[in-house]
């Protein structure tokens, strides 16, 4: 199943849904892969860029906090820590264990839907604060 950046997953805000749909589009990359036999080859590639961009978009979006003074930037910050500490175990087991059908399952159940659900709680109630600015 793709995942897409619907409407209702639109922060409104150009940067963070850019940087959303690029998080997404990595993930459909691996789904659509592992349709055709060829999850195992495509994870290491996904885990890492997850890795590298999770850590740019959420240094984008905590900079944003920041600039204007969002009162619930701490515990945001902690959300991306907790997600940024799980792709790096996923990583890691990646490079211990090699490419296995668990970490396809893993970033797909895992990490998509972690994201999924930090853009609806998270990063709309983000936007929609920065949007009063």
């Amino acid at each position: 199943m793709a995942y897409q950046l619907t409407k209702d997953l639109e922060t409104g805000n150009a940067l963070i849904d850019r940087e959303h749909r690029e998080l997404i589009d990595a993930i459909n990359a691996l789904l659509d892969s592992c349709s055709k036999g060829q999850g195992r080859n495509e994870l290491e590639k996904t885990a890492k860029f997850l890795q590298s961009y999770t850590s740019k978009h959420f240094s984008d979006e905590e900079q944003l906090q920041r600039q204007n003074n969002y009162p619930d930037y701490v515990q945001h910050k902690k959300y991306h820590e907790a997600f940024k500490k799980t792709v790096a175990d996923i990583v890691a087991r990646l490079s211990v264990n090699g490419p296995t059908i668990a970490l396809v399952g893993e970033i797909n159940t895992a990490l998509a839907g972690w994201l999924i659900n930090h853009i609806k709680k998270e990063d709309k109630k983000l936007a929609a604060y920065l949007s009063t600015r």
